[in-house]
This record gives C-alpha cells, structure tokens and sequence, in this order.
C-alpha cells in the first residue's frame, strides 16, 4: 500500500475516533428526551441513512449486497440487540450525568475481549496479557469498593460491546451490511415504540431544534462507522487498536473538564490501573510493528 493511502486511512482513523470521543456533547444536547426515545429514531434513522449510503455505494449491486441467509439474519438480530443495548446504557449514562462511568467501561473493552477470547474461542494468555487483566480487574474491583457497588455502567458497556465483537466476529458479513441488517430487523420494535410514546414534551421553542438533532442520531451513527470502516482497510489491526484509545480519552477529559463530573480516588486508581493494563498488553504489538517498519520502511 502507498504512503499516500496509509495517510488517508490514518486520517480517516482518526477521524472516527476523535469523533466517538466527542458523542457525549451529541446526546448532552438532547439530554431532556429519554433515552429510550433517543435509541429509537437513532435505529430508524441510521436504517435510512445506511440504505442511501449503500445505494450510492453499491448501485446496481445493492441488492446482491444486501442478501444474506436466515441463519446470518437470525445472529445479525442478536447482535443488533446487544449493540442497541450498548448504545442504550451509553446514552442514558451521558444525559444521567456519567460520562467518566462510560470512558471506563470503553477502557477496560480491549481486556474484556482478550477474556472473550480465552472463555469462548480457546485463545491463550501469554504472561503479560495475564498481568495485564490482574491490575484491571483488582483496580476495578478497588473501584467498585470504593463507591460501595460495582461501577456497572462501565462492566456493562466492556461487556456488551465485547459481546457484540464476539458475535460478529461469526460472521462473514461486512460491517456496514451487518449494521444495516441489525437496525432494519429492529425498526418495527423502534417505530412501535415510538407511535406509542411521544417522544417529545409538548411544543416549545426547542422542538424544531430538538426533532432536527434526533434525525441527526442517523448521522451520528453512521458516519464514524463510514470512516471506520475506510481505515480498517488500509491500516494494521494493532494501529486501530492504539488508535481506538483516543475516543475514551477524549470523553474522560470532557466528562472532568468541561461537566465537571467528580473524579474521585477510586477513579484515580482504577484508570491508572486500567492505562498501565492497556500500555502493558500494547507494548509487544507496539514493538512488533516498530521493527517492522525498521525491516521494511
């Protein structure tokens, strides 16, 4: 691959990233509609907003595109399910106030994979991924002490989306194929939904702006997914994988700076054991790729 295409791809990595790191301000915006509310017109409208996209995209072939059997649906609905739960549990912790909570739980993600892969696909643990999850999990457990319950808003986004990787990773199917299928087969529940809830108090000054923001939800969701999806294709599995720190980032710095959300010490201690996890398993892919490029500049 050229240099030039290797920029293009970083780019659009970074794109992606810096922009799932700046999501919370999104949904803060609309933090007076429920949560609920939120996730339904971000199903429908990421539905249609993937179909045009694909439609420009695959043209004539969009229909061939799209087909896939009745058992990929079958996995595609499940999960769909774990990854609306995911986008769910992320939205009401933002308008709840606990953005820092949601930075945590997309920290500890990378760990809950490598446990994935250990519980269910028989990978195995090399010493310094096996010391790596002992400081995570004692320093999440030293958390969970401290505020004297489970920091379970983090656990459950690591463990839903993990999940969802999991599954998905059963699956021959392309990634914004899959996301289409996952919404559209979740659209009935979200309409249902929505025709029987209003989703928006009764007429004010905002609801123009409030109507525009929601139908925006589509854009949201799928246009990091778009950028994604171009960086995955030119750049390493280990690039993305230090690249995707930078969206927890980001929300842990907007969560303390800019909301003001309280970082306590159990906080403290549980993202220095949480970082110095994440920088130990990174070391090796890190060195690995540093004396590829020195072999092959």
């Amino acid at each position: 691959m050229s240099a030039d295409e290797h920029r293009k791809g970083l780019a659009a990595g970074l794109f992606c990233f810096v922009f799932w790191g700046f999501a919370p301000i999104y949904f803060k915006l609309i933090q007076h509609v429920p949560a609920l509310t939120i996730i339904a017109h971000r199903i429908i409208w990421a539905a249609l907003f993937l179909l045009l996209f694909l439609a420009w995209r695959e043209r004539r072939q969009l229909w061939q595109a799209l087909w896939v059997s009745g058992r990929q649906l079958l996995v595609l609905l499940i999960s769909g399910s774990l990854v609306i739960s995911n986008w769910l549990i992320f939205v009401w912790a933002v308008n709840d106030g606990q953005i820092l909570s949601t930075s945590l739980g997309y920290f500890i993600n990378p760990l809950v994979n490598i446990f994935l892969g250990l519980l269910f696909l028989q990978e195995r643990l090399n010493r310094v991924q096996v010391v790596a999850l002992i400081i995570a999990a004692s320093t999440t457990i030293y958390l969970g002490i401290f505020l004297g319950q489970p920091p379970w808003i983090a656990l459950a986004l690591a463990v839903t989306f993990g999940l969802y990787g999991l599954v998905r990773k059963q699956l021959d199917v392309r990634p914004l194929i899959g996301l289409f299928w996952e919404t559209t087969l979740l659209l009935l529940p979200a309409m249902v939904f929505l025709l029987g809830w209003l989703p928006i108090e009764p007429a004010n000054d905002h609801d123009t702006q409030t109507w525009l923001l929601l139908a925006l939800s589509g854009i949201i969701t799928i246009l990091p997914l778009i950028g994604f999806n171009y960086a995955a294709k030119r750049l390493t599995l280990t690039l993305i994988g230090f690249l995707q720190y930078i969206a927890p980032s980001i929300s842990f710095m907007i969560a303390v700076l800019f909301y003001g959300e309280v970082f306590t010490h159990g906080h403290q201690v549980a993202f220095a054991g949480i970082w110095t996890a994440l920088l130990i398993i990174s070391w090796q892919p890190l060195r690995r790729m540093w004396r590829q490029r020195q072999t092959h500049p």
